[in-house]
Protein backbone atom coordinates (compact mmCIF):
# COMPACT_ATOMS: atom_id res chain seq x y z
CA UNK A 1 0.00 0.00 0.00
CA UNK A 2 1.41 3.32 -0.85
CA UNK A 3 0.10 5.74 1.58
CA UNK A 4 0.93 9.16 3.23
CA UNK A 5 -0.97 10.69 5.69
CA UNK A 6 -2.95 13.82 6.73
CA UNK A 7 -0.90 16.11 3.97
CA UNK A 8 -1.63 19.27 4.15
CA UNK A 9 -3.37 21.75 2.07
CA UNK A 10 -4.16 19.16 -0.71
CA UNK A 11 -7.89 19.14 -1.39
CA UNK A 12 -9.45 15.67 -2.98
CA UNK A 13 -9.67 16.18 -6.78
CA UNK A 14 -13.70 16.21 -7.53
CA UNK A 15 -15.58 18.87 -9.14
CA UNK A 16 -17.08 21.56 -6.67
CA UNK A 17 -19.93 23.74 -7.65
CA UNK A 18 -21.52 26.73 -5.31
CA UNK A 19 -24.22 25.98 -2.51
CA UNK A 20 -27.52 26.89 -3.19
CA UNK A 21 -30.74 26.51 -0.38
CA UNK A 22 -33.04 23.54 -0.04
CA UNK A 23 -36.27 24.81 0.64
CA UNK A 24 -39.33 22.05 1.86
CA UNK A 25 -41.34 20.46 -0.53
CA UNK A 26 -45.12 18.99 0.04
CA UNK A 27 -44.96 16.08 2.27
CA UNK A 28 -44.46 12.52 1.00
CA UNK A 29 -47.42 9.66 0.51
CA UNK A 30 -48.45 8.30 4.37
CA UNK A 31 -46.09 5.40 4.79
CA UNK A 32 -49.50 3.90 5.45
CA UNK A 33 -49.55 3.19 1.61
CA UNK A 34 -46.26 1.06 2.28
CA UNK A 35 -46.41 -2.39 3.97
CA UNK A 36 -43.75 -4.02 5.20
CA UNK A 37 -42.69 -5.66 1.93
CA UNK A 38 -43.59 -3.13 -0.24
CA UNK A 39 -41.25 -0.84 -1.84
CA UNK A 40 -42.32 2.01 -5.14
CA UNK A 41 -40.63 3.89 -7.56
CA UNK A 42 -41.04 7.58 -6.90
CA UNK A 43 -38.87 8.16 -10.08
CA UNK A 44 -38.72 5.76 -12.61
CA UNK A 45 -35.05 4.34 -13.50
CA UNK A 46 -33.97 3.98 -16.62
CA UNK A 47 -32.72 0.48 -16.10
CA UNK A 48 -29.27 1.07 -17.38
CA UNK A 49 -25.85 -0.30 -15.87
CA UNK A 50 -24.97 3.72 -15.24
CA UNK A 51 -27.69 3.91 -13.09
CA UNK A 52 -26.62 0.89 -10.83
CA UNK A 53 -23.39 2.97 -10.12
CA UNK A 54 -21.36 0.29 -12.30
CA UNK A 55 -20.93 0.26 -16.02
CA UNK A 56 -20.02 -2.13 -18.52
CA UNK A 57 -17.32 -4.85 -18.66
CA UNK A 58 -15.97 -2.93 -21.61
CA UNK A 59 -14.76 -0.13 -19.66
CA UNK A 60 -12.79 -2.73 -17.92
CA UNK A 61 -8.99 -1.23 -19.13
CA UNK A 62 -10.29 2.72 -18.46
CA UNK A 63 -9.80 4.17 -15.78
CA UNK A 64 -12.93 3.44 -13.35
CA UNK A 65 -12.79 6.81 -11.48
CA UNK A 66 -13.03 9.15 -14.74
CA UNK A 67 -15.64 6.09 -16.06
CA UNK A 68 -17.69 6.34 -12.59
CA UNK A 69 -17.53 9.99 -12.63
CA UNK A 70 -18.52 10.31 -16.07
CA UNK A 71 -21.56 8.44 -15.77
CA UNK A 72 -22.65 10.22 -12.08
CA UNK A 73 -22.50 13.58 -14.96
CA UNK A 74 -24.80 12.18 -17.29
CA UNK A 75 -27.23 9.59 -15.63
CA UNK A 76 -29.82 11.24 -13.82
CA UNK A 77 -30.99 10.23 -10.26
CA UNK A 78 -33.64 7.57 -9.24
CA UNK A 79 -35.36 7.55 -6.33
CA UNK A 80 -36.71 4.15 -5.34
CA UNK A 81 -39.36 4.21 -1.63
CA UNK A 82 -38.42 1.51 0.47
CA UNK A 83 -39.77 1.62 4.02
CA UNK A 84 -40.75 3.66 6.97
CA UNK A 85 -39.82 6.86 4.47
CA UNK A 86 -36.65 5.26 3.63
CA UNK A 87 -35.31 6.12 0.27
CA UNK A 88 -32.94 5.02 -2.01
CA UNK A 89 -31.09 7.29 -4.44
CA UNK A 90 -29.30 5.76 -7.39
CA UNK A 91 -27.11 7.17 -10.54
CA UNK A 92 -24.63 9.07 -8.30
CA UNK A 93 -21.34 6.09 -7.83
CA UNK A 94 -22.70 3.92 -4.88
CA UNK A 95 -26.18 3.34 -3.74
CA UNK A 96 -27.48 6.44 -1.21
CA UNK A 97 -29.69 5.91 1.26
CA UNK A 98 -32.13 8.70 2.45
CA UNK A 99 -34.18 8.77 5.09
CA UNK A 100 -36.38 12.73 5.52
CA UNK A 101 -36.84 13.49 9.47
CA UNK A 102 -38.13 16.83 9.47
CA UNK A 103 -36.96 19.08 11.68
CA UNK A 104 -34.00 16.56 12.66
CA UNK A 105 -32.78 16.86 9.43
CA UNK A 106 -32.32 13.96 7.10
CA UNK A 107 -30.41 10.85 7.76
CA UNK A 108 -28.08 9.88 4.51
CA UNK A 109 -26.30 6.42 4.12
CA UNK A 110 -22.98 7.86 1.51
CA UNK A 111 -23.57 10.52 -0.63
CA UNK A 112 -22.26 9.86 -3.36
CA UNK A 113 -19.65 11.63 -6.15
CA UNK A 114 -19.29 14.85 -6.13
CA UNK A 115 -20.39 15.91 -9.70
CA UNK A 116 -23.93 15.07 -8.59
CA UNK A 117 -24.07 17.53 -6.62
CA UNK A 118 -26.57 20.18 -7.96
CA UNK A 119 -28.65 17.04 -8.98
CA UNK A 120 -28.61 15.94 -4.97
CA UNK A 121 -29.76 19.11 -3.84
CA UNK A 122 -32.99 18.64 -6.79
CA UNK A 123 -33.72 15.40 -5.31
CA UNK A 124 -33.34 15.94 -1.99
CA UNK A 125 -35.60 19.28 -2.43
CA UNK A 126 -38.54 17.15 -3.63
CA UNK A 127 -38.07 14.63 -0.89
CA UNK A 128 -38.62 17.50 1.42
CA UNK A 129 -35.17 17.90 2.92
CA UNK A 130 -33.95 21.19 3.60
CA UNK A 131 -31.04 20.04 5.60
CA UNK A 132 -28.73 17.09 6.77
CA UNK A 133 -28.95 15.46 10.65
CA UNK A 134 -26.51 13.00 9.71
CA UNK A 135 -24.53 11.04 7.08
CA UNK A 136 -22.70 7.75 7.33
CA UNK A 137 -19.78 7.15 5.20
CA UNK A 138 -19.68 3.27 4.48
CA UNK A 139 -16.21 3.01 3.65
CA UNK A 140 -13.63 6.04 2.11
CA UNK A 141 -13.95 5.43 -1.47
CA UNK A 142 -14.95 8.47 -3.52
CA UNK A 143 -18.34 6.90 -4.78
CA UNK A 144 -19.53 6.88 -1.52
CA UNK A 145 -17.90 10.13 0.12
CA UNK A 146 -17.48 12.34 -2.69
CA UNK A 147 -20.80 14.20 -1.83
CA UNK A 148 -19.08 14.95 1.90
CA UNK A 149 -18.48 18.19 1.43
CA UNK A 150 -21.16 19.93 0.29
CA UNK A 151 -23.29 17.05 2.84
CA UNK A 152 -21.31 19.22 5.46
CA UNK A 153 -22.51 22.43 4.15
CA UNK A 154 -26.13 21.74 4.96
CA UNK A 155 -25.28 20.67 8.77
CA UNK A 156 -24.50 16.81 8.39
CA UNK A 157 -22.28 15.59 11.45
CA UNK A 158 -20.45 12.37 9.11
CA UNK A 159 -19.88 9.36 11.12
CA UNK A 160 -17.92 6.23 9.97
CA UNK A 161 -14.88 4.05 11.28
CA UNK A 162 -11.60 5.29 12.77
CA UNK A 163 -10.26 3.96 9.51
CA UNK A 164 -12.47 5.21 6.85
CA UNK A 165 -11.61 8.63 8.81
CA UNK A 166 -7.74 7.54 8.50
CA UNK A 167 -8.04 6.77 4.56
CA UNK A 168 -10.16 9.83 3.39
CA UNK A 169 -7.01 12.25 5.62
CA UNK A 170 -4.36 10.36 3.89
CA UNK A 171 -2.93 9.82 0.14
CA UNK A 172 -3.78 6.44 -1.42
CA UNK A 173 -2.53 4.99 -4.70
CA UNK A 174 -5.16 2.72 -6.16
CA UNK A 175 -3.16 0.79 -8.83
CA UNK A 176 -5.90 -0.92 -10.21
CA UNK A 177 -7.54 2.62 -10.89
CA UNK A 178 -4.54 4.27 -12.18
CA UNK A 179 -5.26 7.10 -9.63
CA UNK A 180 -3.97 8.36 -6.39
CA UNK A 181 -6.42 10.08 -3.97
CA UNK A 182 -5.15 12.60 -1.76
CA UNK A 183 -6.61 13.91 1.77
CA UNK A 184 -10.12 15.44 1.23
CA UNK A 185 -10.69 18.93 3.20
CA UNK A 186 -11.07 18.86 6.69
CA UNK A 187 -14.37 19.85 6.83
CA UNK A 188 -15.52 16.84 4.70
CA UNK A 189 -13.79 14.41 7.11
CA UNK A 190 -15.94 12.14 9.70
CA UNK A 191 -15.89 13.69 13.18
CA UNK A 192 -17.72 10.87 14.49
CA UNK A 193 -16.26 7.24 14.62
CA UNK A 194 -17.75 4.39 15.29
CA UNK A 195 -14.93 1.33 16.53
CA UNK A 196 -18.19 -1.13 17.95
CA UNK A 197 -21.74 -1.48 17.05
CA UNK A 198 -23.83 1.43 18.14
CA UNK A 199 -27.15 2.89 17.76
CA UNK A 200 -27.97 6.17 16.23
CA UNK A 201 -31.56 7.66 16.32
CA UNK A 202 -32.94 8.81 13.04
CA UNK A 203 -36.21 10.29 13.58
CA UNK A 204 -38.14 7.57 15.41
CA UNK A 205 -36.25 5.11 13.92
CA UNK A 206 -32.84 3.43 16.03
CA UNK A 207 -29.90 2.66 12.95
CA UNK A 208 -27.55 0.22 13.82
CA UNK A 209 -24.24 0.61 12.81
CA UNK A 210 -21.45 -1.95 12.94
CA UNK A 211 -18.29 -2.31 11.52
CA UNK A 212 -17.30 -5.29 9.94
CA UNK A 213 -14.51 -7.26 10.85
CA UNK A 214 -11.91 -8.56 9.17
CA UNK A 215 -11.23 -5.98 6.56
CA UNK A 216 -13.10 -7.47 3.26
CA UNK A 217 -14.17 -4.62 1.08
CA UNK A 218 -11.42 -1.76 2.35
CA UNK A 219 -10.27 -1.83 6.17
CA UNK A 220 -13.01 0.61 7.75
CA UNK A 221 -16.47 -1.08 6.48
CA UNK A 222 -19.57 0.20 8.11
CA UNK A 223 -23.36 -1.55 7.65
CA UNK A 224 -26.21 0.25 8.52
CA UNK A 225 -29.42 -1.21 9.80
CA UNK A 226 -32.54 0.77 9.78
CA UNK A 227 -34.08 -2.43 12.67
CA UNK A 228 -37.41 -0.72 13.03
CA UNK A 229 -38.11 -1.22 8.98
CA UNK A 230 -35.62 -4.44 8.58
CA UNK A 231 -33.82 -2.29 6.14
CA UNK A 232 -30.11 -3.04 5.59
CA UNK A 233 -27.46 -1.00 3.98
CA UNK A 234 -24.45 -2.76 3.25
CA UNK A 235 -22.10 -0.38 1.20
CA UNK A 236 -19.46 -2.53 -0.72
CA UNK A 237 -19.28 -5.44 0.62
CA UNK A 238 -22.15 -6.90 -1.35
CA UNK A 239 -21.99 -6.10 -4.92
CA UNK A 240 -25.54 -7.39 -6.19
CA UNK A 241 -25.18 -9.28 -9.48
CA UNK A 242 -21.90 -8.00 -9.94
CA UNK A 243 -18.09 -8.92 -9.09
CA UNK A 244 -17.28 -6.65 -6.26
CA UNK A 245 -13.78 -4.87 -6.32
CA UNK A 246 -11.45 -5.52 -3.31
CA UNK A 247 -9.53 -3.15 -2.04
CA UNK A 248 -6.07 -4.73 -0.99
CA UNK A 249 -4.34 -1.10 -0.86
CA UNK A 250 -6.59 -0.66 2.43
CA UNK A 251 -6.66 -3.89 3.64
CA UNK A 252 -8.83 -5.85 1.37
CA UNK A 253 -9.52 -9.14 0.64
CA UNK A 254 -11.17 -12.62 -0.47
CA UNK A 255 -10.91 -14.04 2.67
CA UNK A 256 -12.32 -10.88 4.62
CA UNK A 257 -15.09 -10.26 1.69
CA UNK A 258 -16.79 -14.08 2.52
CA UNK A 259 -16.67 -13.24 5.98
CA UNK A 260 -18.13 -10.05 5.47
CA UNK A 261 -20.94 -11.79 3.70
CA UNK A 262 -21.52 -14.17 6.10
CA UNK A 263 -22.15 -11.36 8.88
CA UNK A 264 -24.80 -9.84 6.10
CA UNK A 265 -26.64 -13.31 5.77
CA UNK A 266 -26.78 -13.39 10.07
CA UNK A 267 -27.96 -10.01 10.26
CA UNK A 268 -30.80 -10.69 8.00
CA UNK A 269 -34.27 -12.57 7.68
CA UNK A 270 -36.21 -13.27 4.42
CA UNK A 271 -37.93 -10.23 4.83
CA UNK A 272 -35.33 -7.48 5.25
CA UNK A 273 -34.68 -5.31 2.19
CA UNK A 274 -30.81 -5.52 1.46
CA UNK A 275 -29.16 -2.22 -0.45
CA UNK A 276 -25.75 -3.26 -2.02
CA UNK A 277 -23.46 -0.46 -2.41
CA UNK A 278 -24.02 -1.52 -6.29
CA UNK A 279 -26.56 -2.94 -7.90
CA UNK A 280 -30.02 -3.11 -6.90
CA UNK A 281 -31.72 -4.12 -3.80
CA UNK A 282 -32.05 -7.59 -2.54
CA UNK A 283 -32.95 -10.12 0.03
CA UNK A 284 -30.77 -12.70 1.97
CA UNK A 285 -31.46 -15.27 -0.73
CA UNK A 286 -29.53 -12.69 -2.94
CA UNK A 287 -26.60 -12.29 -0.25
CA UNK A 288 -26.58 -16.26 0.17
CA UNK A 289 -26.00 -16.28 -3.61
CA UNK A 290 -23.48 -13.82 -3.89
CA UNK A 291 -21.75 -15.69 -0.68
CA UNK A 292 -21.48 -18.53 -2.44
CA UNK A 293 -19.97 -17.20 -5.72
CA UNK A 294 -17.16 -15.95 -4.11
CA UNK A 295 -16.37 -19.04 -2.08
CA UNK A 296 -15.87 -20.88 -5.14
CA UNK A 297 -14.24 -18.37 -7.44
CA UNK A 298 -12.15 -17.93 -4.30
CA UNK A 299 -11.12 -22.25 -3.94
CA UNK A 300 -11.04 -22.41 -7.88
CA UNK A 301 -7.94 -19.56 -8.02
CA UNK A 302 -6.28 -20.98 -4.96
CA UNK A 303 -6.41 -24.26 -6.33
CA UNK A 304 -4.27 -22.57 -9.33
CA UNK A 305 -2.04 -20.89 -7.65
CA UNK A 306 -1.35 -23.59 -5.42
CA UNK A 307 -0.13 -25.76 -8.56
CA UNK A 308 2.24 -23.09 -9.20
CA UNK A 309 0.67 -21.01 -12.17
CA UNK A 310 1.34 -17.60 -12.15
CA UNK A 311 -1.58 -15.10 -12.50
CA UNK A 312 -1.65 -14.65 -15.75
CA UNK A 313 -1.72 -18.44 -16.43
CA UNK A 314 -4.73 -18.45 -13.94
CA UNK A 315 -6.48 -15.62 -15.58
CA UNK A 316 -6.15 -17.58 -18.87
CA UNK A 317 -7.50 -20.65 -17.15
CA UNK A 318 -11.11 -18.84 -16.31
CA UNK A 319 -11.96 -19.67 -12.96
CA UNK A 320 -14.62 -17.63 -13.56
CA UNK A 321 -16.29 -18.54 -16.14
CA UNK A 322 -19.21 -20.11 -14.74
CA UNK A 323 -20.52 -17.07 -13.24
CA UNK A 324 -19.17 -15.00 -15.57
CA UNK A 325 -22.80 -14.21 -17.00
CA UNK A 326 -24.69 -13.19 -14.03
CA UNK A 327 -21.97 -11.64 -11.96
CA UNK A 328 -19.12 -10.48 -14.63
CA UNK A 329 -21.08 -7.71 -16.27
CA UNK A 330 -19.96 -4.72 -14.38
CA UNK A 331 -17.17 -2.35 -13.74
CA UNK A 332 -14.72 -5.22 -12.37
CA UNK A 333 -15.08 -7.59 -15.19
CA UNK A 334 -13.35 -11.17 -14.91
CA UNK A 335 -9.96 -10.98 -15.68
CA UNK A 336 -9.87 -7.70 -12.88
CA UNK A 337 -11.51 -9.99 -10.34
CA UNK A 338 -9.43 -12.90 -10.56
CA UNK A 339 -6.18 -10.61 -10.39
CA UNK A 340 -7.95 -9.22 -7.03
CA UNK A 341 -8.80 -12.72 -5.42
CA UNK A 342 -5.13 -13.76 -6.57
CA UNK A 343 -3.61 -11.30 -3.90
CA UNK A 344 -5.70 -12.83 -0.98
CA UNK A 345 -4.90 -16.70 -1.48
Amino acid sequence: MKRKTKTPGVAVTVAVVSACALSASPALASDDAHPLGAYDIIAPPTLKPGNLGVLSAQNEQKNPYDVINAAAARDPITVTRLRGNINLLQGSGGNIGVLPTGDHGAFMVDAGVAVSRQKMEKTLKNLGVSHIGDLVNTHWHFDHTGGNSWAHEYGARIIATPNTLRDLSSTIRVEEWSHTFTPIPPSARPTVTVSSEKTFSAGDQPVQLRPYSPPGHTNGDLSAYFTKTNVLFTGDTYWNGLYPFIDWETGGSIDGMIQDANQNIAMVDANTIVVPGHGPIGKRADLVQYRDMLVSIRNRVADLKHQGLTVEQIVAAKPTQPFDAKWGQGLIGPDLFTKLVYRGV
